[in-house]
């Protein structure tokens, strides 16, 4: 914490204490912040009971991509009415689910020796919303499946491949409760089985199941215990009026377990030859883009495709890694971070094994000596205002009480990637449920992974070669 910081913090201390013959402050009174500080009402980390926003779809058809989702929050007031009614779940769920992904994760992407990393190598935009994908804080669309079409809300998860809804015959305990109808093959005049022993069945690699009657099966299992098998099958998927993908491989589930609520399947976003991005590549030239909404009552947007090579201009980029371990997640390089203006001192070891960037994790996950030095510096910046601390929440052990305050100053955080892509995260990607939204994991040295509440309002664009940053955007 720099010295000016603390000068302030003591007057304003002697002020409030009326040691300079002033009348006491109250805990709304607001303060200007000092240089790597930003001050947000307090009433920003209420939710709100309307959908408040302007829909950021529109303004992206207009910039001429293809197809444009609507993104938003599962259970806010901006999500599909048919998602709108679920019970919402508990902070200890979320967060226990949570820690289940970030630990599948970290399983897959670990090996026996440190990560090893190597460099990877049309239009369309999709509207997503905020939900709660295989029991965490994720984010859902809206699509179309079939001829003719059938509505289907789906979670969006670049942290998997495989695509598939809920489909008749299928009934509970088999199936779980969701709001639209189930998916029924037998009514579209578009739907194909996928065969036994061709290439596409042979494709599914780790997904392949058992075949029957000739039809080839799939079965996908995920970190917290949930599963889903059926039968691997094609039919058209309709992303928006004018865009269509015939011919889209998914998998048409017959029985799903676990903590699957509400959704009507998931939407595969990986880099595997399973995901719609690779089954779309193309069409779209595998680029895609998304803007994870600051709020359940806010909207954001999921669009497919867009000018190939160097990223639009506003882009912070950084290059795009892989890990052999676990080919489907995007990794980048973290290489510092930044409290209050001021950079960590963090040895760039310690970052080594890269960052998986995954819309289905919520709070970031750091190596245990990056979350040291940042949870420190960040403390220490918000004692230098007095804010009164409250107990940990779960995995969230740094945590404050807002009670009575009109606003509140926050140290910036800011992440910084290779080639000097730097993301300033705002309030909303460094506080969730009034404590600071990251957590340890892992070792120093091994993967970290960038959880959805630090990509709130950046536009994360995603190609071949690098990851792009766009701060502002939904």
């Amino acid at each position: 914490m720099s010295s000016a910081v603390v000068r302030r913090a003591l007057l304003l201390s002697l002020l409030c204490a009326g040691a300079l013959g002033f009348l006491p402050c109250s805990h709304g009174a607001a303060v200007a912040p000092g240089p790597g500080y930003v001050t947000v009402s307090a009433a920003s980390f209420v939710p709100s009971s309307t959908c408040s926003t302007p829909d950021p779809v529109a303004p992206q058809r207009r910039k001429g991509t293809s197809a444009v989702l609507r993104l938003t929050h599962k259970h806010g007031p901006c999500a599909p009415s048919r998602a709108s009614s679920l019970a919402t779940p508990s902070v200890a769920d979320t967060l226990r689910a949570d820690q289940r992904r970030a630990e599948y994760i970290l399983r897959r992407v670990s090996g026996r020796g440190p990560p090893q990393l190597w460099d990877s190598k049309a239009a369309a935009t999709v509207p997503a919303n905020w939900g709660l994908d295989i029991g965490t804080f994720n984010y859902v669309v809206t699509v179309s499946l079939g001829t003719p079409v059938v509505a289907q809300t789906l979670e969006v998860d670049t942290g998997s491949d495989l695509s598939w809804v809920q489909c008749k015959p299928c009934a509970a305990p088999a199936c779980y409760s969701q709001k639209d109808p189930l998916f029924d093959p037998a009514q579209s005049s578009s739907y194909a089985a996928v065969p036994c022993g061709g290439s596409v069945c042979e494709g599914l690699g780790i997904y392949a199941s058992a075949c029957s009657a000739a039809q080839c099966g799939y079965v996908v299992s995920y970190g917290d215990g949930s599963n889903t098998t059926g039968v691997y099958s094609s039919d058209t998927l309709t992303l928006s009026p004018n865009d269509a993908v015939r011919g889209f491989f998914f998998g048409c589930g017959h029985a799903q377990s676990g903590l699957f609520t509400g959704n009507d399947g998931l939407l595969g976003f990986g880099r595997e030859q399973t995901s719609l991005v690779e089954q779309t590549a193309g069409t779209y030239g595998g680029v895609f883009s998304y803007c994870l909404p600051t709020k359940p009552s806010t909207t954001g947007y999921l669009t497919l495709g867009g000018p190939s090579g160097a990223a639009p201009p506003g882009f912070s980029t950084t290059q795009l890694l892989s890990s052999p371990n676990a080919p489907t997640y995007y990794v980048v390089m973290l290489t510092g971070i930044s409290v209050g203006g001021q950079q960590l001192s963090v040895p760039a070891s310690v970052f080594a094994g890269g960052t998986v960037v995954d819309t289905g994790t919520v709070i970031t996950r750091l190596p245990p000596t990056a979350y040291a030095a940042l949870r420190s510096a960040f403390r220490s910046g918000m004692a230098s205002y007095g804010y009164p601390s409250a107990p940990p929440t779960g995995i969230l052990d740094t945590c404050y009480n807002f009670s009575g305050y009109g606003a509140v100053t926050l140290p910036n955080v800011a992440l910084t990637f290779s080639s000097g892509a730097t993301v300033t995260l705002g309030a909303d990607g460094i506080l969730l449920f009034g404590c600071l939204a990251f957590a340890p994991s892992g070792s120093d040295g091994g993967m970290a992974i960038l959880g959805n509440v630090q990509q709130r309002s950046f536009e994360v664009r995603i190609d071949g070669t690098s990851v792009g940053f766009r701060p502002s955007s939904c």
